[in-house]
């Protein structure tokens, strides 16, 4: 059958990248394979999870463009997407175990278990649950049952070897003697991380388990419980750690760790993507570059590296300036339209009679954008009717010596081209330099601030034919003397 992954946060906190990357492995894989792509929220530590959370996690998986095939707001067969709405669900399966003697009800008080393992410690040994109540005669749970005692759920751990293939580290094994009987359900009704997954991956049908390597401890225990269950065990997928450049795990002391802070800081999704993919997975080859698409073509779980990823926001950087120079300017037009509409340089003719002079205008400018939106300041000289000139940049190339006559030279020859087109534009730059005895710099510097008002742009002969020779005219005109 066609593989059934699922993507299952807990909303204690935003998207962190790790859970992100995690994410898109299910996503890239379920796509590659004409799978479904599940997301559910795990969301039964209520003390932490709020609504805000959820939302947060949401919205920045729908910014990386990772769709669900079911979970929240797209519904499925499996409804509901929301663990909190389906305790009823835990509470029968544990129900089940107990009936069929794979689990027992555990009467133990918290303080007396953290006595005896206080006193385990205490002497130096690691203490582990003894299994008080499973030696309780039918009568005496009978009496405790009637008397409304609290109880948790106990899985009832067989003796043996666990052993499970990853599909990402091979052959794993765990003795069963070194894993006590745990807690499935607690004594207030909610299940355990274990029981919930579990659960809710045998009936959601989930083919293969992708998910942080921090999980393998618990992969023996949910084994045991698909057994008890009947179910089929899911291959399971354990993908490396993201660590810092410090080689230590990834936090907030090593910067952003939240997906929804990278869409702040102006990042393009497509960058992400491309960036996370790469964190921990190969396709083999030089190419770094992707698409989405172009992911989803090479994606395999053979790829995923044994080894932890280490966080580069340096490449990160690297990747987006790569999008940003795959996008086409309409595109680029479109997505930056909010921001050039608030900095009062938007014309509705960029979309009709300036469509291809303002495309030109995007492609010269992409190059030097890290993020998309610094175009916008550096649209303005093209578009303005005024420029807004930087301080240093005029006293160092404006107030020499000489320059406003140099200039009002050159607005002369400006003023007798018949276009502004480079290669002849700069012939005439270069040829009015030698006849007034001055290094070309001196007149392509002045140029530049007079008409951008920078010390530095794009090539300086491709700005002024898309300024418009009457508007480099004007502008050196009012540094001329």
């Amino acid at each position: 059958m066609p593989p059934r992954v699922r993507f299952a946060p807990s909303p204690t906190g935003y998207l962190h990248v790790g859970g992100a990357r995690t994410a898109l492995f299910n996503w890239l894989y379920a796509r590659r394979h004409g799978g479904t792509f599940i997301l559910r929220i795990e969301d039964t530590d209520v003390e932490r999870s709020s609504a805000d959370m959820i939302s947060g996690i949401l919205s920045s998986m729908t910014w990386l463009g990772m769709t669900w095939d079911e979970g929240p707001g797209v519904g499925g067969p499996h409804a509901p997407y929301f663990q909190t709405e389906r305790l009823g669900r835990y509470r029968a399966a544990a129900a089940r175990l107990v009936a069929s003697g794979a689990a027992y009800f555990c009467y133990c008080r918290p303080e007396d278990l953290a006595a005896k393992r206080a006193a385990a410690e205490a002497a130096g040994s690691v203490w582990t649950y003894d299994r008080t109540c499973h030696s309780l005669s039918s009568e005496e749970i009978a009496r405790r049952e009637s008397a409304g005692q609290p109880r948790a759920v106990r899985f009832l751990v067989p003796p043996g070897v666990t052993t499970f293939t990853d599909l990402v580290r091979g052959h794993i094994e765990f003795a069963r003697e070194h894993i006590e009987d745990f807690v499935i359900l607690r004594s207030d009704g909610y299940p355990t991380y274990h029981l919930s997954v579990v659960v809710d991956d045998v009936e959601m049908e989930i083919t293969q388990v992708v998910r942080g390597d921090d999980h393998i401890s618990n992969t023996p225990k949910q084994v045991l419980l698909y057994e008890a269950m009947g179910a089929a065990v899911p291959d399971f997928a354990h993908v490396p750690l993201i660590l810092g450049p410090d080689k230590k795990r990834l936090s907030k002391r090593h910067g952003a760790t939240s997906v929804g802070e990278y869409e702040t800081q102006d990042y393009l999704p497509e960058a992400m993507i491309n960036f996370l993919a790469l964190l921990g997975w190969s396709p083999g080859g030089n190419q770094e570059v992707f698409s989405r698409e172009a992911l989803v073509e090479r994606f395999t779980l053979d790829g995923i590296s044994g080894g932890n990823a280490v966080f580069n926001s340096e490449k990160l950087d690297w990747f987006n300036q790569q999008h940003i120079m795959r996008l086409a300017p309409d595109e680029i037009l479109r997505r930056l339209k909010p921001a050039i509409s608030a900095a009062g340089l938007w014309r509705d003719s960029f979309l009709s009679i300036e469509e291809a002079w303002i495309a030109r205008v995007i492609e010269l400018l992409k190059p030097r954008a890290r993020k998309l939106h610094d175009i916008v300041p550096a649209l303005a000289p093209f578009v303005a009717d005024t420029v807004v000139y930087d301080e240093a940049a005029v006293t160092k190339h404006l107030k020499g010596d000489g320059v406003a006559g140099h200039l009002a030279a050159w607005r002369a020859v400006v003023d007798g081209l018949p276009a502004l087109e480079p290669v002849a534009t700069e012939a005439a730059l270069r040829a009015l330099a030698a006849e007034r005895g001055i290094k070309p710099g001196v007149l392509i510097h002045a140029t530049r601030v007079a008409v951008v008002g920078q010390a530095v742009s794009p090539g300086l002969f491709e700005v002024l034919e898309l300024v418009g020779r009457d508007r480099v005219a004007e502008r050196l005109r009012a540094h001329a003397s």
